[in-house]
């Protein structure tokens, strides 16, 4: 839960300087913080409101607050690419993510859409075929919520199995979801939720004729942009610069005959 009172050592904070540039760091009694706009220290910080303004030894104003979840998903360390806070959102949407959920994520990468599936209440269990992606996510996803997490990642690969049944969801991100789909079909519960990230209409045009072949029902396909606005009294307009394509969201579900029809596909 968060600190009502002030910001305390050992917690993360966001910086954010005049120019609107963001900074994350953890804060340690004695320790100082360089930047090209000056240098602050962390006992400075240290015991503030959130919210505050702490000045930089150049003089410069710096807002300080603790961090969303989506400025330490861009902030934070990672192995592999991660998926975009506007995507995280509407995953937890599409796959219709909430508390109690037992949910296989396989493709764990950095742990971005680990911590937005635990952070929604949900039990995760996740594949990774890299030893040292398993790892960061393990560190980042217990750094931002803490190690009593109904949370585990198994080193291994899931296009060949899923080892236990009775998921309400899967979600994937990884290149080549479509061998996946027979064993989601069977690892998902019926009425289940089956839902990947992909970069390029190719691979979802495939992901799609595998999903139809294993007799999931309601597949559908979005992407998400977005777009930021200048907004000043005399100059209304959108930005110059917006996210846009980062990757293809396909769901589907499964029906009560799913996993029998899958295998025999």
């Amino acid at each position: 839960m968060d600190n009502p009172i002030g910001l305390a050592a050992g917690e993360r904070v966001l910086l954010v300087d005049p120019k609107l540039r963001r900074y994350l760091l953890r804060l340690r009694p004695g320790e100082t913080f360089h930047t090209h706009a000056g240098i602050l220290a962390h006992d400075d910080i240290i015991g503030a409101p959130e919210g505050s303004t702490v000045l930089g030894s150049t003089g410069r104003a710096f807002l300080v607050f603790r961090p969303t979840l989506a400025d330490v998903v861009l902030k934070m360390p990672r192995g592999a690419q991660v998926i975009y806070p506007k995507d995280l959102g509407a995953i937890l949407i599409a796959a219709d993510v909430g508390p109690g959920q037992r949910i296989l994520e396989a493709g764990v990468g950095s742990g971005a859409l680990s911590m937005a599936l635990l952070r929604a209440g949900a039990t995760v269990v996740g594949y990774e075929i890299r030893e040292d992606f398993a790892e960061r996510a393990r560190l980042n996803v217990a750094d931002q919520l803490g190690e009593n997490l109904e949370y585990r990642i198994e080193v291994r690969d899931v296009t060949e199995g899923i080892a236990e049944q009775g998921f309400d969801r899967v979600v994937l991100d990884l290149p080549e979801p479509w061998d996946v789909v027979p064993h989601a079909a069977r690892a998902l519960r019926p009425g289940g939720i089956f839902l990947a990230y992909l970069p390029t209409i190719n691979q979802t045009g495939l992901l799609r004729e595998a999903l139809a072949k294993a007799g999931f029902a309601l597949a559908e396909t979005v992407e998400i942009l977005r777009r930021t606005w200048h907004v000043e009294p005399r100059s209304v307009r959108p930005d110059h610069r917006m996210v846009a394509h980062t990757g293809f969201l396909t769901s589907a579900r499964t029906l009560a005959d799913t996993a029998e029809r899958a295998g025999e596909s």
